[in-house]
């Protein structure tokens, strides 16, 4: 099985379970390093996910990967919080962050950045308007971005 398909069958399973906890699943990766796989599950709840949380999270979801045993190779399993920088991948991750300070990476220069970092004023499916330090406010295609996160800023 490939690994979007992994994601994609872990992510059926895994929804309803992480909601009955009124946690939301941000995000799942299943990745190969060094010679060990890693399933790692980031789940978010207002005011922020605790240990506690993620271990009991990871004990539903393990029995259940246990015995549907959707994949084929040893893996670890991994639960946690997105971080303070978490990705915005989705429109209601963007929505719920407008107002916000965002970091964009981008696939190619744009007004000769890479990386723009600002405030996330409004978006649609075409572009993210932001307002940057130096640029002042711009409107960034989509199709040009690879990832969007939560700034961090000290």
């Amino acid at each position: 099985m490939k690994r979007k398909e992994i994601v994609s069958l872990v992510y059926k399973i895994s929804e309803p379970m992480i909601n009955e906890f009124g946690f939301e699943l941000v995000d799942i990766e299943f990745v190969k390093e060094g010679s060990s796989y890693f399933l790692r599950i980031f789940i978010d709840k207002p005011g922020g996910i605790t240990i506690d949380d993620c271990q009991r999270v990871s004990q539903v979801i393990s029995e259940e990967l246990d015995n549907q045993d959707p994949i084929n190779v040893a893996y670890y399993l991994e639960v946690s919080s997105p971080g303070l920088d978490r990705p915005l991948k989705t429109d209601k991750d963007l929505n719920r962050s407008l107002g916000k300070d965002v970091e964009i990476s981008l696939y190619k220069n744009f007004q000769g950045k890479k990386k723009l970092v600002g405030e996330l004023l409004c978006f649609d499916k075409d572009f993210i308007r932001i307002t940057d330090s130096e640029l002042g406010e711009i409107e960034i295609p989509r199709m040009i971005i690879s990832k969007v996160n939560l700034a961090v800023i000290f």
